[in-house]
């Protein structure tokens, strides 16, 4: 039955789209309620639509799942609605359809509150207002579209008197006890909206620390292992401040880089697809490595020291590691962090927005903050000797492969997955074989042998050519985006960068999945590559979908609406339920 409504929904795009039809169908004007709005209040205004004789648009609320609902959607981020009332609709029966459907026609009117932020200057602000809908008659539905009226306010003091217009219409919107659909669902805005800034704070706080259940933070684990096993004294007190100073330094770059990227509008940890920013993140790790491995101590000079108030050169060296570590941990998205950037966006205010990326930073970095003391008890473990050193030689490996791995990158993606198997493979080869310090303790030989098995086979073993089913993923370009779209073909596009850790798990587990791979068999597969790419073409990918981070992956239905977009890693079993509703 759905086949011969998408057939009969979808045949007639092409005729009517000639004549020209959508732009005679509906027309948009927008209705001042107020003279001025104030701080911290509700502006109220209307928007008026009238529908040619014969059609119809669907209501906000169809009773199809196939008909596009109509939406009213403010486009400037620091404008959110608190209130959208939307007309009461007609149940009318058509051809194409087996039950009545929920529809608007003739002329209606949409009542709106817009939010005033408290924060927000005094002066002139224009807006633009979208109404998205899609025109139907008794016959057939056309192409969803959409209008979009610039509305003009002016924001005043709060003793400034507001006077009300246009009552004759607006007196008939019953915001109070009619249907209202609250404009942002977007949970995490609407839980900051509505708590104080200490619950805010706890509520950051704690989705920060749940950040560490995601792959993001994946790299931060030998990177702290590496650096506090071979650079602290294993005094407790002492640890637990290097610890604090790694994390305090990791918050601040987070903050500052979420923050920029809420105002600005750029990719979230775009810093990682700058070619001189890796490279310094790889010599930093070889640089640290080198001490693990008795090139040189890592100290400060005396000058130094005695000019900072006589202070340890560690607290300096951990802060400066928690600053570079800061980039590390921000390359990849998640909701939470893509439903904070989009409410600090939204309030533009930067100290606050600071300090609510500071405080969910922290609570990202403070299971490191113990493992730090952790990896530095080794240090105060009985015996100290050439064991000790033995392990920092392991410490030294971790960190050169860390090395590797943010470098990899920058290099052809037909060699680039190559390199961290075969560096695992040499360093085990180096621990088992050439590498024979602290070999006459037995404890040690033990576990530096298990260690280098282990690290050997996982190195083998990613070498294996793996039996994935191969999907007919293609390169994303403007053209066939379009074609697609004419076509009526379902999409699905996934925004990636090779330094992303749940991108990679995505393609190797998700899209390997054999029930998901056929059923993705059934979309167009478009790719975009963020990696390293910072251009004209990239960025204007970025705005058009409205991309924050990596990963992004947005499923498109057949009639061109994205009806679902995934932030982060996600099962190949709910990600199959996702492309199998989708039509």
């Amino acid at each position: 039955m759905k086949f011969k409504l998408f057939l009969l929904l979808f045949i007639p795009f092409i005729v009517f789209a000639q004549f020209g039809l959508q732009k005679n169908i509906l027309k948009m004007e927008l209705v001042e309620g107020q003279d001025v709005a104030s701080p911290n209040s509700n502006y109220k205004f209307a928007v008026k639509l009238n529908i040619s004789e014969e059609w119809h648009i669907n209501s906000n609320n169809p009773n199809e799942d196939f008909l596009i609902p109509t939406r009213l959607v403010s486009e400037d981020p620091r404008f959110q609605f608190a209130k959208i009332v939307y007309p009461e609709a007609k149940e009318l029966k058509f051809k194409f359809s087996d039950k009545p459907v929920s529809v608007f026609d003739g002329t209606i009117y949409i009542g709106a509150l817009l939010r005033i932020d408290a924060a927000l200057d005094e002066g002139y602000y224009s807006i633009p207002i979208k109404i998205t809908y899609q025109a139907c008659n008794n016959q057939s539905c056309l192409p969803p579209s959409s209008l979009t009226d610039t509305l003009h306010i002016k924001v005043v003091n709060e003793d400034t008197p507001v006077t009300e217009l246009n009552s004759e219409i607006l007196g008939n919107i019953d915001f109070g006890k009619a249907s209202i659909e609250e404009s942002n669902d977007n949970t995490i805005a609407s839980t900051l909206e509505s708590s104080g800034l200490l619950l805010s704070l706890l509520f950051v706080f704690l989705g920060g620390l749940a950040l560490n259940l995601t792959p993001c933070v994946y790299p931060l684990i030998p990177i702290t292992v590496g650096y506090f096993g071979g650079q602290s004294e294993g005094r407790t007190g002492r640890l637990f401040l290097l610890g604090s100073l790694y994390v305090l330094g990791m918050a601040l770059t987070y903050s500052v880089i979420g923050v920029i990227t809420a105002l600005s509008g750029a990719v979230f940890g775009s810093l990682l697809q700058n070619t001189i920013v890796i490279v310094g993140i790889a010599v930093l790790f070889v640089v640290l490595s080198l001490s693990q491995f008795g090139v040189y101590e890592f100290k400060l000079p005396d000058s130094w020291v005695m000019k900072a108030g006589g202070a340890k050169s560690g607290y300096f060296g951990a802060f400066f590691m928690g600053l570079t570590m800061g980039i590390v941990a921000a390359p990849c998205i998640g909701p939470f962090v893509l439903g904070l950037v989009t409410y600090v966006a939204a309030k533009g205010d930067p100290v606050y927005g600071f300090w609510l990326f500071f405080v969910m930073a922290l609570g990202l970095g403070l299971p490191y903050l113990f493992l730090a003391l952790f990896s530095g008890k080794i240090k105060s473990l009985p015996r100290a000797g050439d064991w000790m050193e033995g392990v920092k030689h392991v410490f030294g490996f971790l960190l050169l492969g860390m090395a590797v791995y943010f470098v990899a990158p920058l290099f052809p993606k037909e060699i680039n997955s190559y390199f961290l198997p075969i560096f695992g493979i040499a360093a085990a080869v180096i621990l088992l074989v050439f590498d024979r310090t602290a070999n006459n303790i037995k404890g040690f030989r033990i576990f530096k042998t298990v260690f280098s098995i282990i690290v050997l086979a996982l190195s083998v073993y990613s070498l294996i050519p793996a039996d994935k089913p191969e999907l007919p993923w293609e390169k994303f370009t403007d053209e066939k985006y379009q074609i697609s779209l004419d076509n009526g073909e379902k999409m699905i596009i996934d925004f990636y960068a090779d330094w992303c850790i749940p991108c990679k798990e995505l393609e190797a587990i998700t899209f390997a999945d054999a029930k998901v791979a056929g059923k993705m068999k059934e979309f167009k597969l478009f790719k975009v590559d963020m990696t390293q790419t910072i251009s004209d073409e990239t960025e204007k990918l970025r705005n058009k979908f409205n991309i924050v981070g990596m990963p992004t992956v947005l499923i498109i239905d057949s009639r061109g609406r994205e009806v679902e977009r995934l932030t982060g890693f996600v099962q190949p079993k709910e990600f199959f339920e996702i492309i199998n509703a989708v039509e």
